[in-house]
């Protein structure tokens, strides 16, 4: 499990993104993931889960995060969705059919389900370690930009 006990703002910048990563972190959880061009003035730049967005991002390996604790501050209906989003492997895509099949209490051929499936995505805190970006029909909460080259870089 890696370790988020320091509560702060953490930011580096991604040639691969051409835009900066950053996530805040409290009580060793990682609060939200961005891509801001610019970081927040007191952003740091050394913290063990950059480390390892940087590994994923030089696309050499596969890097999972199921290991990072993200805190998912959205409500329960949401949280089931993301957590399923979760346990999408490395380089393998659903649809968002597939991902409401996935969740357990959700009927993939219920509209208000695929709605709340969407919107789990569209309001998901941490892209990369929420990797939505697997969902190839639905939402990114990620900037499209970056969404094309995280689906690239896993060849999806």
């Amino acid at each position: 499990m890696e370790d988020v006990t320091d509560a702060g703002i953490y930011a580096r910048e991604s040639s691969y993104l051409d835009r900066y990563v950053q996530f805040g972190a409290a009580s060793g959880r990682v609060l939200s993931v961005s891509f801001p061009t610019t970081p927040e003035d007191n952003a740091e730049s050394d913290h063990p889960v950059l480390d390892r967005i940087f590994e994923y991002l030089d696309g050499l390996e596969e890097i999972e995060f199921d290991d990072v604790q993200v805190a998912l501050t959205v409500p329960t209906d949401q949280r089931a969705v993301l957590e399923q989003v979760r346990e999408i492997p490395y380089g393998e895509q659903v649809d968002v059919k597939a991902l409401a099949r996935m969740t357990a209490e959700l009927d993939p051929d219920d509209e208000d389900d695929i709605i709340l499936v969407r919107t789990a995505l569209d309001e998901n805190p941490a892209p990369i370690l929420i990797p939505d970006h697997r969902v190839r029909d639905g939402p990114s909460a990620a900037p499209p930009t970056v969404e094309q080259r995280l689906r690239s870089l896993e060849g999806l």
